[in-house]
């Protein structure tokens, strides 16, 4: 008798993309990660995210977002990286911010494959009445914490649909 090989199961890969990679996308990257850590799947995924610009390579979130953040208990250690051609070959799930980062994510693409890959985050929030998540980069007041309530809206509804079923 062989024994019985089981395989692990791939890991399901989400890149969250904005501009610069320091406002809406590690948001929605901590968010993502902490909604798999409390379902206690974090092994299940591999979460990243990145800007379509380089204007903030290596530096940490804007120090806004990461207050909106820890307010809710998620911390945003996550350090800014461009969108590269090669993160259609690493992630399964890329998810846009606004129109003009799905414009510019698409425009790297090599293929059909590719672009089937490319999503507006707020597509997975159901009572989404727009499709863009704001940039609150120069605007005042709360508008960090609005894009945080955006973000965990969506997130929860992509958590929802790639969740593993056990």
């Amino acid at each position: 008798m062989t024994p019985q090989t089981t395989s692990l199961p791939t890991a399901t890969a989400v890149l969250f993309v904005c501009l610069g990679n320091i406002c809406r996308s590690p948001q929605a990257e901590g968010i993502f990660r902490h909604l798999a850590t409390q379902a206690g799947l974090s092994a299940h995924f591999d979460i990243d995210s990145a800007g379509t610009a380089a204007y903030h390579t290596g530096e940490l979130a804007d120090a806004r977002t990461r207050r909106a953040s820890e307010a809710h208990g998620i911390a945003l250690p996550h350090r800014a990286r461009q969108f590269m051609v090669a993160d259609f070959d690493r992630f399964d799930h890329i998810l846009a911010m606004d129109r003009a980062n799905m414009r510019d994510i698409l425009a790297l693409a090599r293929s059909d494959a590719d672009r089937a890959k490319v999503r507006l985050l707020r597509s997975h929030d159901p009572l989404a009445e727009v499709d863009s998540v704001p940039d609150p980069y120069y605007g005042v007041g709360d508008g960090f914490e609005q894009v945080f309530q955006i973000c965990q809206a969506a997130c929860q509804g992509l958590f929802w649909k790639l969740r593993p079923v056990t």
